[in-house]
């Protein structure tokens, strides 16, 4: 597809962005066919991988474009902190609201929410996993809506965490009792829910885009609950901090890296 076209269409954009994180969790599930056993360290070091990319991309691809939307939009240094400061604790908020109320299975805490024990498991593990895929693509389409280079810098960040993700995913299901084909398959179809939140993110912001400020923050606060609820404490649960702590500063790194080349 053309670059000046995705360039002109941000809801375009977002959705091949979107779909390409949703191509690289797939992706990521492949080895697990073929894979006899990875290592608990090895997969601590991915999660931290991810949660390192989710900080920085919230950091320097949401957090402050919001600031500068706000500013650009006539607020002052303290009421433009303020708005992205709300909205992210808006995006928290739903998520933790989303969290306690949809039935899911963490891979450490077991079943939560609403009439969690009425569901097969498997469907258990489809809905944790989109609960956390779900803020990524809402960032993606955030992000578009912001400018091209921003939304293809977060498009790209997410979609390489993504990769060792759904490998984690994978395997965590095949460690829960699930067999290969099945773990695969589940991991693969987890992705849908990125393209699915570029859309609903960018159409938002696109709509309405005095909204612009508000929705970046939104999403910021979305994945880093994400990053404090979910990643960090699986990656810490076996004793393997330093390697997950080392992965989350490669991810940063990385993610940072990313964000001042392309945008």
């Amino acid at each position: 597809m053309p670059l000046p076209a995705l360039e002109a269409s941000p809801v375009l954009a977002a959705l091949v962005g979107g779909s390409a994180a949703a191509a690289a969790t797939a992706l990521g599930t492949l080895p697990a066919w073929f894979a006899r056993r990875l290592e608990q360290r090895a997969l601590d070091t991915m999660l931290g991988f991810g949660a390192g990319v989710m900080l920085a991309a919230s950091a320097f691809s949401l957090v402050l474009p919001g600031i500068e939307a706000a500013r650009a939009q006539g607020a002052g240094q303290w009421g433009a902190g303020l708005v992205v400061g709300f909205a992210i604790l808006l995006g928290a908020a739903l998520i933790m609201a989303l969290d306690r109320a949809l039935p899911h299975e963490h891979f450490i805490k077991g079943p939560e929410g609403g009439a969690a024990g009425r569901l097969r498991r498997t469907w258990l593990f489809v809905f944790a996993i989109c609960l956390h895929n779900l803020p990524e693509g809402l960032a993606i389409g955030a992000g578009y809506a912001s400018g091209f280079n921003h939304g293809t810098a977060l498009a790209t960040g997410i979609a390489l965490q993504d990769i060792p993700e759904g490998l984690v995913v994978a395997v965590a299901l095949i460690a829960a009792g699930y067999g290969r084909g099945r773990a695969v398959l589940v991991g693969m179809a987890s992705g849908l829910a990125e393209p699915v939140g570029a859309l609903l993110g960018v159409g938002v912001l696109v709509a309405a885009p005095l909204l612009l400020p508000v929705g970046l923050g939104f999403a910021a606060g979305a994945m880093l609950f994400v990053v404090s609820h979910e990643i960090i404490p699986e990656s810490h649960r076996q004793g393997h901090e330093n390697f997950a702590t080392a992965g989350l500063m490669l991810g940063f790194v990385l993610m940072m890296l990313l964000d001042t080349a392309l945008a």
